[in-house]
């Protein structure tokens, strides 16, 4: 069995070296793997680097670019039975990643599947708290409901082949083939012990753009979804109040006030704009997607301690960031 693993980048040299290492590091039973990297016009080594650890390269006019897009032409290069997606900024935790997010699938229970996502101590608060409310401790498999999400994902090629990725979405591309899965008698599974680092190097205002271009993707994959100004009021003092709180409780109040209120103003701001749609969502559904609050349980989860993240490379000859 073969799994392929499509990397999507624009500028990723700052981590990719550490991911290609960590994959070239992989423990399986069975499973081969190649790499194929789609960039979309990255100038900072990025190419370089991909080159140095054998990946298989194509590239992506950033005119044509979309999320869709970009990976729909990673999966045609692809010779793998598993199409397995993870961001260039994601670094798994450790040498069996592979093997464990690939398995459900491998084993025919699920035909996607997708990994936890935790940050390290760089990481905002807030978005830990994201983390632990989206990426549980717990498996799922398989899963009910439609979320995904590609940063770290398996998926079986032929589901792939029978609908492809949305080329037109802002984003969201996962949930919303996901959701076309599930309408399909295909089954989707969360798998809790594949856990990557999720890193993002953002200013406030790519926080903002990243929100908004999700919510305009999610108006078209659940149309009824609106968030009103009192949604966005109401919930940028709720999810502040809540990782002030939760902060406090881990020590970390007085290091991260201030950006817990800079990030939630950037994501429900951002949110809000993309949500332009007039219809409305039901009070459980929108608190399902929007809501800040996390299970007591995975607010006292490893997402919100510290994780200072080692470099694989570290003690070997340090790898030429281009």
């Amino acid at each position: 069995m073969l799994a392929t693993i499509v990397i999507r980048t624009l500028n990723e040299a700052e981590y990719l070296a550490d991911l290609l290492v960590m994959i070239g590091r992989q423990k399986t039973n069975g499973l081969d793997h190649e790499v194929v990297l789609v960039d979309s016009g990255s100038t900072d080594g990025t190419i370089e680097t991909a080159r140095r650890h054998g990946c298989r390269i194509t590239t992506i006019d950033k005119r044509d670019f979309s999320f869709g897009r970009s990976l729909n032409r990673g999966c045609e290069m692809a010779k793998g039975d598993i199409l397995v997606f993870i961001s260039g900024h994601c670094i798994p935790v450790d040498e069996h990643w592979l093997q464990t997010l690939c398995q459900p699938v491998f084993d025919g229970v699920v035909s996607y599947a997708y990994g936890r996502q935790i940050g390290d101590d760089d990481s905002h608060f807030s978005e830990c708290r994201i983390f632990a409310k989206h990426y549980p401790k717990a498996n799922l498999i398989p899963q009910e409901g439609f979320f995904c999400n590609n940063a770290n994902a398996a998926l079986l090629k032929t589901a792939w082949a029978a609908r492809r990725f949305n080329e037109d979405l802002t984003g969201l591309e996962d949930m919303e083939l996901a959701k076309w899965l599930l309408a399909n008698d295909h089954r989707l599974g969360y798998v809790a012990q594949a856990p990557v680092f999720h890193h993002h190097r953002e200013t406030w205002s790519l926080v903002r753009v990243r929100f908004e271009r999700e919510a305009i993707a999610l108006q078209q994959i659940m149309p009824e979804v609106h968030l009103s100004r009192f949604d966005v009021v109401r919930y940028i003092l709720l999810s502040v109040f809540l990782d002030w709180k939760s902060a406090l409780r881990h020590g970390k109040l007085l290091a991260n006030w201030k950006s817990i209120l800079r990030y939630r103003i950037s994501q429900y701001i951002g949110s809000y704009a993309g949500s332009n749609n007039q219809r409305h969502l039901s009070k459980s559904r929108k608190e399902k997607f929007f809501y800040p609050a996390v299970d007591e349980s995975d607010d006292e989860n490893e997402s919100l301690k510290p994780h200072r993240r080692t470099p694989p490379h570290e003690g070997e000859q340090p790898a030429d960031k281009g």
